[in-house]
């Protein structure tokens, strides 16, 4: 073999070697690149908080919205070998996913790859009546309105609860949804857990209340819950309609006549809507009302269920979120005089 031939084959290996290297060297650098990509912060922007995914969306729409959207502006084919490695090309479900500061390419795709979909949550408030409740409905974004034009009828037929009336079946509590998700299924929710919290309290209920179900149980805890928001009232006010309900007392309770009133409630109560009588009115009709006035919460219904002993028939506000409780009518129309019309002493 001449020199030249020898020089030649060394030439051609050396080419090859040098190739060979600048191939590892480029590989490495890809992995090593591919790797911070996967790891780096998204550019997310107080416009770009969401990623919505509709059915059927390709992989390739997907990354050209993150781009277009100045979340990413890495590559296309980054984002396909790093869902190639992480096996989730083609697998990624439809929904809405958070973008939240500081997610990185490898989180927003294994989310995606898991349907961990962004929850949002609707709370029903302690004392909201029926009415209120579907308002606030109405006004919640990311929720199908199916409820919109049914009436209560309809849609106690739909929760589930035929011939219910709805007023106080909802339990106040925070329930979580998604994007996509019904209105009646937050009402059918509430619903299912006002039934199941009070058929679990209503067994432990103190003895020889006046009250011959569970339903009636549900009305004198709405009735707690309009008159007091402070959690050390509710068990003497429900206390307070105990004993008059047992020495068979009118409950004259200003919130059950304010809801018999309805839209003719301007703000005040009248003499004349304490004499004026609907199915509603405690000053002119004995007994309990005949639906709930409202949605208690667990606590109220606790109280009614737990009311506390004393002897105190009758309570007034005193100005401040509290009440001021009386045994006797004379204690009573010192309280009202002080406390309502000024004139204490």
């Amino acid at each position: 073999m001449n020199q030249r031939s020898i020089r030649g084959r060394a030439l051609a290996w050396l080419l090859a070697l040098t190739v060979a290297l600048a191939a590892v060297a480029a590989g490495l650098y890809g992995w090593y690149d591919l790797n911070r990509f996967s790891r780096s912060p998204l550019h997310v922007t107080p416009a770009a908080q969401t990623l919505e995914i509709a059915r059927g969306t390709s992989f390739k729409s997907i990354i050209d919205d993150l781009r277009q959207r100045g979340v990413s502006k890495a590559s296309p084919w980054y984002w396909r070998l790093l869902a190639e490695r992480m096996r989730v090309a083609g697998k990624l479900h439809a929904g809405e996913y958070a973008l939240k500061p500081g997610i990185t390419p490898r989180e927003l795709l294994a989310n995606m790859a898991s349907g961990k979909v962004l929850q949002h949550d609707f709370t029903i408030v302690d004392g909201w009546t029926f009415a209120e409740l579907r308002l606030a409905l109405a006004k919640t974004a990311k929720l199908k309105h199916d409820s919109a034009g049914l009436d209560a009828a309809t849609i106690m037929q739909k929760v589930g609860a035929p011939g219910e009336k709805p007023e106080g079946w909802f339990l106040p509590e925070t329930y979580a949804y998604v994007k996509g998700d019904s209105d009646l299924d937050i009402l059918r929710r509430a619903h299912q857990a006002m039934v199941k919290t009070l058929d679990a309290l209503w067994p432990g209920r103190d003895k020889d209340l006046p009250l011959a179900t569970p339903y009636d149980a549900l009305i004198l805890a709405s009735i707690v819950e309009k008159e007091t928001g402070r959690a050390d009232e509710r068990a003497r006010i429900a206390g307070v309609f105990v004993r008059r309900l047992r020495d068979h007392m009118l409950l004259q309770t200003d919130p059950s006549v304010i809801y018999g009133m309805g839209a003719r409630y301007k703000g005040n109560i009248r003499k004349s809507d304490l004499t004026t009588d609907t199915p509603y009115n405690t000053y002119t009709r004995p007994g309990l009302p005949p639906t709930p006035i409202a949605l208690p919460g667990k606590p109220a219904l606790e109280a009614a269920l737990h009311p506390a002993a004393g002897k105190a028939l009758y309570f007034v506000s005193m100005g401040n979120g509290r009440h001021i409780f009386a045994d006797t009518l004379e204690e009573q129309n010192r309280n009202v005089n002080c406390y309502q019309r000024k004139h204490c002493g």
